[in-house]
């Protein structure tokens, strides 16, 4: 039996990559997106290129009414999941004024809500084959203060916390679950911020790196950590940032 993966938000970036690599790895993938339709099946054809399957599933992750349909989607088309990566995110971004209700709900339902039932609802197939490993996708937001971040920044924090809860909670059910932050990575997310410049120049002067981190940085994190390798390392939130953030 394939075991399988499911990336949320897998249309493009750091999602897109991540289902790739998995896919590499011998993973059949759930490719998740909400929007941008033609980017997630254009992933799911390189993922059947490398030989694997590729279910195709349509999901606002702030929904949980969406998330349950995608797992009994999942559940019907492969009767399990070995991986889920809490990627899907989104936010807006403004000044702490110029905040409202709305903005703070979209971005908590889909970067904090989505990630505890997402992670609920893999639970219960991973569980099924005697376990899994679970990774979220957090910034550098969580924990420093980020220009007009707000909404975003807290939501990471709140993933996490989570990651922290989970890790403890599902321990029992053999799930490993724990967090990539990363520093800043010229990804189409990127484009949103208005200072995105700014961020760009900063983290390639002042990364001790000495470059700024890449998508692949963030992948090959990732797969450490869902490997057997990670297995003590529990519930932790692993910053991928060349150290820029020591800096601060």
């Amino acid at each position: 039996m394939n075991k399988v993966a499911l990336v949320t938000g897998s249309s493009r970036g750091v999602g897109k990559a991540t289902a790739l690599a998995l896919a590499q790895l011998g993973y059949d993938i759930v490719v998740n997106y909400a929007r941008s339709k033609k980017a997630a099946m254009e992933t799911a054809e390189e993922i059947k290129k490398i030989g694997r399957k590729a279910l195709l599933v349509r999901a606002n992750i702030g929904d949980v009414d969406k998330i349950k349909s995608m797992f009994a989607e999942i559940e019907q088309e492969f009767g399990r999941l070995d991986i889920l990566i809490n990627n899907a995110a989104s936010g807006v971004l403004r000044p702490i004024m110029e905040l409202e209700e709305t903005h703070w709900n979209w971005t908590m339902n889909i970067n904090g809500k989505g990630i505890l039932f997402c992670s609920q609802e893999a639970a219960k197939l991973m569980e099924k084959t005697g376990g899994g490993k679970i990774v979220s996708l957090s910034s550098l937001g969580s924990i420093r203060y980020l220009e007009n971040y707000t909404t975003v920044g807290v939501s990471k924090a709140a993933a996490e916390a989570l990651t922290r809860y989970l890790a403890v909670e599902l321990a029992p059910k053999n799930i490993v679950v724990n967090a990539v932050s990363g520093g800043a990575i010229d990804t189409d997310a990127l484009k949103h911020f208005p200072n995105r410049e700014e961020l760009l120049e900063d983290a390639k002067k002042h990364t001790p790196a000495g470059r700024m981190v890449e998508i692949d940085d963030i992948v090959k994190t990732i797969l450490f950590l869902i490997s057997d390798d990670a297995w003590m390392i529990r519930g932790q939130t692993i910053i991928v940032d060349g150290g820029r953030s020591i800096l601060v």
